[in-house]
């Protein structure tokens, strides 16, 4: 398997699919949402767009099965797969925002070996591949060297669905604001990673995730020579629905500080 090969037709997929998107974020309108279940929108871009990833990257590799946010195509239960998330971030699309982006992994059936994560908004394409590095549209990019946590911005994401940890988090976020620069809630998990990725944010954390949120900006910050884990050690950061992301010059203590809490 050419990983290099395979992550840069990714990439390019990517982007055409985050051109789309571009285009129909203009014209989309409140009748075309619908609501899958509580705060989890989706609209006829989310659809379209997952059905071009998987038509692009079966040509791209068709021995892969698929794990994808809108049900396209069938899972691999004995091997690979392309983890797809076509559009995370949709309730920032739907409103006009920004940060959104376009997230595919691809899982050898053990872990992931190639992450490609598309902020459309901001026209920045991040990618990796195992054992190749970390790159932003062709720049080589590498996690914050930041040794202090008070010195440092971190990003989360705010329970919208999912609210039995709602004390536990907001105890979390109180300390978070007397002991960092600050937080900042994207509203894309897939950016928030390639943002620690890039060392924009120093470190983050998130629970009741999905692996397609998480699977190809994980895999970034690796690359990028940063950590991820779950809050538990013995949970799975991918597939566990809950993830911390850093550089290690602050491990110890933000991982002390999320696990404490959460």
């Amino acid at each position: 398997m050419k990983l290099e090969a395979i992550c840069k037709e990714t990439v390019h997929l990517a982007r055409e699919v985050g051109a789309y998107m571009r285009r129909e974020q203009s014209v989309v309108t409140a009748a075309d949402v619908e609501t899958k279940s509580l705060n989890s929108l989706v609209s006829h871009v989310d659809k379209e767009a997952e059905r071009r990833l998987v038509l692009g990257l079966k040509n791209i590799y068709p021995d892969a099965g698929f794990i994808a946010e809108e049900g396209t195509g069938e899972p691999n239960k004995n091997g690979a797969n392309w983890i797809v998330d076509p559009l995370d971030g949709t309730t920032n699309f739907l409103h006009g925002l920004p940060e959104y982006a376009v997230s595919i992994a691809l899982h050898d059936g053990e872990k992931v070996i190639m992450g490609v994560v598309y902020e459309v908004g901001q026209n920045e394409c991040y990618y990796a591949w195992k054992g190749g590095g970390a790159f932003c549209n062709d720049r080589p990019i590498r996690v914050s060297t930041n040794p202090h946590l008070s010195d440092s911005l971190l990003a989360t994401g705010f329970p919208y669905y999912d609210f039995h940890k709602m004390e536990a988090y907001l105890n979390l976020l109180r300390e978070c604001f007397q002991k960092t620069r600050g937080v900042r809630r994207w509203g894309s998990a897939a950016v928030d990673l390639a943002y620690v990725a890039c060392g924009r944010f120093d470190g983050f954390f998130e629970y009741s995730l999905n692996p397609w949120d998480v699977a190809a900006g994980a895999h970034i910050v690796e690359e990028a020579g940063g950590k991820v884990r779950a809050f538990t050690p013995t949970n799975d950061p991918i597939f566990g629905r809950e993830i911390i992301a850093y550089s290690s010059a602050i491990e110890e203590e933000l991982v002390q500080l999320v696990t404490s809490h959460l």
